[in-house]
């Protein structure tokens, strides 16, 4: 069987987008299937100046409901270079447990990778979605972005084409 469905699923959270446009909601994610979620922002390099952040929410409906902030997150990892090419090794960055991820100052003129974790225990009680919003990335230079989610150690495997729209 292959991993696909049998230790993960994957859902765009924001698309790809040009994240000069303003802000973007990301789309929710069900937890109730899997452990974890690892939530992978990619960007294109932009100009000197481009700051997007991003910012983790748990919600306790799929649409509507009540939605706030996901104060968990103390450690998440980047690749960034000038052009990513996979010699980059993973840097791990921690903070005081937030929801916010500042990608930092020199994210505009890089290519990014980051990746942070949500365990679907760190939930409130109530909540099963999660969702990863980006900021605005302040200018008006083109900066395409896009967000996955990949929900792991699923409770239960599925060949892929079963897996519908449990996310």
């Amino acid at each position: 069987m292959e991993a696909l469905g049998r230790l993960f699923n994957i859902a765009a959270v924001v698309p790809p987008v040009d994240l000069s446009g303003g802000a973007q909601t990301g789309a929710r994610v069900r937890l109730r299937q899997g452990s974890g979620v690892t939530f992978v922002y990619v960007a294109d390099a932009g100009t000197a100046g481009e700051d997007v952040d991003l910012d983790v929410q748990q919600h306790n409906a799929a649409s509507a409901g009540t939605s706030q902030d996901l104060d968990v997150v103390t450690r998440w990892y980047s690749k960034r270079a000038t052009t990513l090419d996979n010699d980059e090794v993973w840097v791990v960055h921690e903070q005081a447990a937030g929801s916010e991820i500042d990608l930092g100052a020199d994210e505009g003129e890089n290519q990014v990778i980051a990746a942070v974790h949500v365990n679907a225990a760190q939930l409130a009680d109530g909540f099963e979605w999660v969702s990863v919003n980006t900021t605005d990335s302040g200018t008006t230079a083109g900066k395409l972005g896009v967000v996955i989610a990949i929900v792991h150690d699923l409770h239960v495997q599925r060949a892929p084409e079963l897996l519908g729209s449990q996310l």
